[in-house]
């Protein structure tokens, strides 16, 4: 196996991604302990979920007037943080992919630049040679002229 094609990249995005998950738990500890983690990041994106989850339910379910309640503060810091965590692991996994694929467009390019100079270069030798095979017809072409100029020798 060739050192140079084992992708390190992928297996370093692969590592950070594995990563997230601790660090969003280690996060999601901490917003349930902090009282300005909870009361501001965490209740109200929780409250709305709840909100669009019980309206939908109850759409579904026919009943169109039902007023939802709102979580208590409790289960809702519980849900908030769980959201967090998702929303962060969702965040990395999406910028490892953003960073996946701007690593193969860079890739991309870059082959297609060794192509597009491949090219030129091919198509300079091939004006060379074009020149170089005329000069050598407008060559051939005098010494045939100047054989012809000569006195043929007759026999007697």
């Amino acid at each position: 196996m060739v050192v140079g094609a084992f992708p390190i990249a992928k297996l370093l995005y692969l590592g950070v991604r594995q990563m997230s998950k601790p660090v969003a738990n280690r996060i999601k500890a901490g917003a349930r302990r902090s009282e300005f983690f909870k009361t501001y990041i965490c209740l109200p994106p929780a409250q709305l979920y709840h909100w669009i989850e019980m309206r939908t339910k109850m759409r579904i379910m026919g009943f169109r007037g039902a007023t939802i309640k709102p979580l208590n503060e409790e289960a809702a810091a519980e849900l908030g943080a769980e959201l967090l965590g998702e929303a962060i692991i969702f965040l990395i996994g999406g910028g490892c992919m953003v960073l996946e694929y701007s690593r193969q467009a860079a890739n991309s390019r870059r082959k297609e630049e060794e192509l597009n100079e491949t090219l030129i270069s091919l198509q300079t030798q091939l004006a060379e040679l074009s020149l170089t095979t005329e000069t050598l017809s407008a060559q051939l072409r005098e010494v045939n002229r100047q054989m012809l100029s000569f006195p043929v020798p007759t026999k007697k």
